[in-house]
């Protein structure tokens, strides 16, 4: 269906406007759509007034489909042709299309409305102001969208807030997980730290007091903080005396030997834990030092001075320094005190070993070796000496334990037992009298010892064991046995003995072998194999070789017997070899 009107003045134009709109409503036209219909066609066919001339508009229906699977749909197009004048101008038509979606065949209604309308004024001016319903019903339907947009606008601004809100807690988190991943990473490296500072401090402690020799811990130490921990080490060791003499020392040193506390001498405080500030030191006014005593129970051993390896210390480092040299004193003190009582046993040690005599018909030789680890001196000792009658007593003993007060021990028993000797006596005499002196002068200590008494007159040697392993002779013919007659206990015990004498033949050529459990006790194999392999040694020699050289012979005995093993105990053999010739 098409309609058309011809305008040229304005009441034309009144009845095309309302006859567009009239049948845009009955073909369905959405209130908004017919609105914007009416709106747009009253805008151009003002414009067409305004142009003048006859236009002409064209209403028709029609159908439409954007795809072929799509149902067609009804349309309203809306021409309006210009002017012949406007079209010589080049003035284009206008068009608009509206979907009508309740469109029925309705061709009769709107020719009835249009003649209606062009027939009666009053009916054109109603449809007119009925145009308002239209415009009302879309300034109504805008309100609303006012009012949605208001409230979308108020949610957006919330929605807005709480985003910003939401961007500033995530800011803040992330900000605290920073600060918690560097806080991490600080106690990470703090930890590592930490665990490299102990682990030095253990390494180097096992070094300083693996060594017994101070000169060598004194050696050691600044070769365990240079270069990492100090740049320079100065250890200013005090003499035995009190004095402490050598080349001038810092100030501060001096007076962390005065005072026993570590001191730190530099321009600025130094902070550190524990630590005295100083003023910078004459000596060195242009780095700083730390001054560190050796401390000890009495007074302190020197003072350990460093120097920086950078331009100053880590608090965490200077306790771990301060540690160290604690550590390094008490090692230092540990092997002084060992040195003194090594240098005193020593000495006694050389004082009690005499020189043997050398009796006629009768040669003697002796050796002792101290254990490989340890004080160099022991319990174990031998003693050789004439008798006021011409007899000679050969004496093999053994203190219990080792050190100095083994030594003192040791020494007073060989004392004790030259006094008892002068008055006479067997050997089992002369034990029993030991016996009864160590028991009543130091009942916590025990000996064990055996003692053989040869005279020129009589072709026997007359013997007696304390708890001591048995002599081995060797007779002239080459053969070895051991005098394994029951001995008496131990030297000390409390219970009152008398210790039993033995005799036994020795012909010219013979040797008789005393010594200590050192020589032939070894843990893994007890004792009786080591006397065995003693036996075998001594048998091993000549007569003529034990008459020529017995000091070699007691060497060649030894370097068999002490070669499968450390020695953990003291030595001690006495060869007596009675001359095949007089």
């Amino acid at each position: 269906m098409t309609r058309t009107w011809q305008i040229s003045d304005v009441t034309d134009a009144a009845v095309a406007r309302v006859a567009a709109a009239r049948l845009a409503t009955a073909f369905g036209v959405p209130p908004v759509e017919r609105a914007r219909l009416t709106a747009s066609l009253g805008a151009q066919l003002r414009l067409c007034l305004t142009k003048g001339g006859t236009w002409r508009l064209a209403l028709e229906t029609g159908t439409v489909s954007r795809t072929a699977a799509e149902a067609a749909q009804r349309v309203l197009h809306a021409v309006v042709t210009p002017s012949p004048e406007a079209a010589a101008a080049g003035q284009p038509p206008w068009r608009v299309t509206v979907p009508c979606p309740g469109a029925e065949d309705v061709g009769a209604v709107a020719a009835a409305v249009a003649g209606a309308v062009a027939d009666d004024p009053a009916q054109l001016a109603q449809a007119l102001l009925g145009a308002d319903e239209d415009t009302a019903l879309v300034l109504d339907r805008l309100t609303e969208q006012e009012g949605l947009v208001d409230f979308h606008r108020e949610e957006l601004q919330q929605t807005n807030q709480g985003v910003v809100a939401l961007h500033a807690e995530l800011d803040a988190a992330g900000r605290a997980q920073r600060e918690a991943f560097a806080a991490e990473r600080k106690a990470r490296t703090e930890a590592e730290h930490a665990r490299r500072r102990l682990t030095f401090l253990a390494d180097a402690s096992a070094v300083l007091t693996a060594s017994l020799d101070h000169h060598e811990i004194v050696r050691r130490l600044p070769e365990l903080l240079v270069p990492e921990y100090a740049a320079g080490v100065d250890i200013w060791l005090f003499d035995q005396d009190g004095d402490r003499p050598g080349p001038a020392h810092a100030a501060a040193a001096v007076v962390a030997a005065r005072t026993g506390r570590p001191q730190y001498a530099a321009a600025h405080p130094g902070g550190l834990p524990g630590v005295d500030d100083q003023p910078p030191s004459a000596l060195a006014p242009d780095r700083p030092l730390l001054c560190i005593p050796l401390p000890t129970r009495q007074a302190p051993l020197g003072v350990v001075t460093l120097s920086p390896p950078g331009d100053r210390w880590d608090p965490d480092d200077a306790v771990m320094l301060v540690e160290l040299t604690r550590r390094a004193s008490i090692a230092i003190d540990h092997a002084q005190r060992y040195q003194h009582n090594r240098d005193i046993a020593e000495t006694l040690q050389r004082a009690l070993l005499t020189e043997l005599p050398a009796p006629s018909g009768l040669a003697l030789a002796a050796r002792y070796l101290p254990a490989t680890h340890g004080l160099n001196i022991g319990g174990d000792w031998y003693d050789a000496f004439r008798q006021p009658d011409g007899g000679v007593i050969a004496v093999v003993g053994d203190v219990t334990g080792h050190g100095l007060r083994a030594a003192v021990m040791m020494s007073q028993l060989r004392t004790a037992l030259r006094a008892y000797a002068v008055d006479g006596g067997s050997p089992g005499q002369l034990l029993t009298r030991l016996h009864t002196f160590l028991h009543h002068l130091q009942p916590d200590l025990f000996a064990t010892a055996v003692i053989a008494r040869f005279h020129p007159d009589d072709p026997t040697v007359t013997w007696a064991a304390a708890g001591h392993p048995p002599p081995v002779l060797r007779t002239p013919d080459g053969g070895v046995r051991t005098l394994d007659a029951k001995p008496g206990a131990m030297l000390g015990i409390p219970m009152r003995q008398e210790i039993a004498d033995h005799t036994v033949p020795m012909a010219p050529g013979s040797t008789l072998a005393l010594y200590t459990d050192g020589l032939v006790e070894r843990r893994a194999r007890g004792i009786d194999p080591g006397i065995a392999r003693l036996a075998d040694a001594l048998g091993s020699f000549g007569p003529a070789e034990l008459d020529a050289d017995l000091e070699g012979s007691a060497d060649g005995i030894l370097r068999p017997m002490l070669s499968d093993s450390e020695r953990d105990d003291d030595v001690c053999l006495l060869l007596c070899h009675l001359r095949a010739t007089g």
